[in-house]
């Protein structure tokens, strides 16, 4: 558990450096899309790997949640239009 901890906040770390953000920012946004539950679950997986492919690889993640979140959000507004 301990390791893991760790490289969450490693990854943390480095996502804010590469992308010239504040602590806050980088927490309020880790947290709108359950970011670090995704470090987490995948850490088998994350850890084995270099830190451009892990910035990468959150960058992805965070793109794809906020296209589910466009969509689910259009077809929310499209049944409340049709209700």
């Amino acid at each position: 558990m301990e390791h893991k901890l760790e490289f969450i906040v490693y990854c943390i770390e480095e996502y804010k450096a590469a992308n010239h953000m504040t602590g806050k920012a980088i927490i309020n946004l880790f947290e709108q899309y359950q970011v670090i539950e995704y470090i987490y679950n995948y850490y088998e997986a994350l850890h084995t790997t270099g830190k451009q492919y892990i910035i990468n690889d959150i960058k992805d993640y965070i793109a794809t949640c906020q296209t589910e979140c466009r969509s689910q959000r259009q077809e929310e507004e499209n049944v409340s239009v049709m209700g």
